[in-house]
């Protein structure tokens, strides 16, 4: 039976919803109770497979037939979309970006509900409904139609339809309702607020902007209001990139339409506020942490990107070179003690720990994290946010966490004190201990940990290993050109020409790839501090950070800057990136 029978023998949508699809396909006339039996007896024969999948298998249904029965069991009714005449106003509800992305076209548009009904394709993508309903403010619902009617409706409605940021902002700047608000900043009351945030060409531009964002793998999305403009800008392996400004008055609207995104209170506007948006673009998982500031002119939002799926927790992936990634392996395998990972915000921290975790983590062990905040959720791990504003820190979350007989514990970063010793006692009493520090470099730490408090005897006793890293920018492999070194770079890096014999240099001239940086994704660089007796008696006895350095060198451990050089003779990065991310002082 074809599919257009199908849909003149649909019964009432309320019939068929939450019917088993055996049933709904009966009741639509395509097959009979015998062929359904038979199918079930397959089923039982073939665990984990689903029945649509033995009816497609076996010729009985088509694919139309299918989605169109599985949108049934959803509640969602069929639409035709052959010959619909959607009005432009409804068309221009959805951005051309956001249609092809979510592969969706908006039908029907009821102004008084806001209530927006779409097509879809495949009852499955009914995420695509949730974001449209987060990202754009609809309440939306769905129907299902038709593959190929579908491509055809998207083709005609949305093929020259790809806005780019300078036409929004044009619209934008044409839209009489938001000019309105020019100088107000401050006097604007809750309702005209909530007016904001509804406005469609705010809507589309933050939606462009996000997806764009997410598209180009960008970890930070930055909205600032300055004196005189509004800035957008991304950052990109680490470097900012700044983007066509808006016109500084829809700063308001732009800021309440990401608080309405992420349930935040829009009429609190003196107060810092954190958030979190949750999408799925193109089948993947993405958060959108956000973090709202009051500045001298207006609010400050910054969205940091974390996409799950490009989160890749392994540790032979990080950089680390072959002799590195064994010590780290061993680090982590002792039976108890402290590895702490430093270096700034946004070093790739957080990607090391998760890794190491990653690696140890297994039915036979007990792995407890508390952080602030939570970035990734990670199958096998008991993971607690921490909330300082009602008293939940560090330290008071460590004590309970002892008596939940962990084996490994993961604490978000040292700040005090109090969370040192409770993590020294932790790792005194047999559980081995991860955590973060912000210092420069790995035997800086051990200074850092004195100045907290913590007696040199406690940091003697119980920390095993520590671990610096930064992140550096690969060179674009279309772009990458050899080249020789001038003698200012050479001297940057206090190198002679004697000392670079036979070796090659490289850089990225810049292209289409890569936005013409010359730079394409980040790899991290190590040094790696391995306790031994030697340095445990140098802290007892108050030996000096370039004293601790000295001892560790002739231990084994590889500097920041000689990793990176490594790394410029591989061809990995280039001069200008270990120059920017590395010391030279032995202090």
């Amino acid at each position: 039976m074809g599919k257009t029978n199908a849909v003149q023998k649909m019964p009432p949508i309320e019939q068929l919803k939450g019917r088993t699809l055996g049933r709904i396909l009966i009741k639509m006339g395509i097959l009979n109770r015998e062929k359904i039996h038979e199918c079930l007896k397959i089923q039982a024969q073939r665990q984990g497979v689903q029945i649509g999948q033995i009816f497609r298998e076996l010729g009985l249904v088509d694919e139309s037939q299918l989605q169109l029965a599985l949108g049934a069991q959803r509640g969602m009714e069929y639409v035709s979309l052959d010959g619909l005449d959607i009005p432009a106003d409804v068309v221009e509800r959805v951005p051309a970006q956001m249609a092809k992305t979510y592969h969706i076209v908006p039908i029907e548009y009821n102004q008084s509900r806001n209530e927006l009904s779409v097509a879809l394709d495949n009852p499955e993508n009914f995420r695509a409904t949730d974001d449209l309903s987060t990202l754009m403010g609809f309440k939306v619902t769905a129907k299902i139609t038709d593959p190929d009617a579908l491509e055809k409706t998207l083709t005609k409605y949305y093929e020259t339809k790809d806005e780019n940021i300078n036409e929004l902002i044009d619209e934008i700047q044409g839209d009489t309702f938001l000019a309105e608000f020019e100088g107000r900043n401050q006097s604007i009351d809750l309702d005209e607020l909530k007016e904001l945030s509804e406005s469609n060409p705010v809507k589309k531009l933050l939606n462009l902007v996000l997806l764009q964002a997410i598209r180009d793998k960008a970890s930070d999305i930055h909205f600032e209001p300055f004196e005189d403009e509004y800035k957008m800008r991304y950052r990109i392996d680490g470097v900012l990139y700044e983007m066509v400004p808006p016109p500084k008055y829809i700063a308001a609207a732009l800021s309440s339409r990401i608080k309405v995104m992420a349930d935040l209170d829009i009429a609190e506007r003196r107060l810092p506020q954190d958030g979190r948006i949750s999408l799925t673009v193109q089948g993947n998982p993405i958060d959108l942490r956000v973090s709202v500031l009051p500045t001298m002119f207006g609010e400050s939002v910054v969205l940091r990107v974390l996409d799950r799926s490009q989160a890749s927790f392994n540790l032979a992936e990080l950089g680390l070179s072959q002799r590195d990634h064994e010590t780290v392996r061993k680090l982590i395998r002792k039976p108890n003690g402290i590895i702490i990972v430093t270096g700034p915000t946004g070093c790739g921290k957080t990607t090391t720990l998760y890794s190491a975790l990653n690696e140890l983590n297994d039915i036979a062990t007990k792995i407890i994290t508390t952080e602030d905040p939570v970035e990734y959720d990670v199958d096998g791990l008991v993971q607690v946010q921490m909330r300082p504003a009602i008293g939940l820190t560090f330290a008071r979350c460590l004590r309970s966490i002892l008596r939940q007989d962990p084996d490994i514990i993961l604490v978000g970063e040292i700040r005090d004190l109090e969370t040192a010793e409770i993590a020294a006692q932790a790792s005194l009493t047999g559980h081995v201990v991860f955590t973060t520090l912000h210092t420069n470099d790995a035997p800086s730490s051990v200074a850092r940990l004195l100045d907290l408090g913590v007696e040199p005897f406690l940091i003697t006793a119980t920390v095993e290993g520590i671990v610096a890293q930064r992140l550096i920018r690969r060179i674009c492999l279309k772009c990458k050109t050899q080249f020789e070194p001038t003698e200012a770079q050479l001297t940057e890096l206090q190198l002679t020409p004697d000392d670079i014999k036979g070796k090659k240099f490289f850089y990225g001239r810049g292209c289409s790839k890569c936005n013409g940086t010359g730079y394409k994704g980040r790899i991290g660089l190590f040094e790696i501090m391995v306790f031994n007796d030697e340095i445990r008696e140098l802290i007892m006895n108050q030996g000096s950070t370039g004293v601790l350095r000295d001892a560790a060198q002739k231990n084994g451990m590889i500097l920041l800057r000689e990793n990176g050089m490594a790394a410029v003779y591989d061809g990995i990065t280039t001069i200008d990136e270990i120059v920017k991310e590395t010391m030279t002082e032995q202090v």
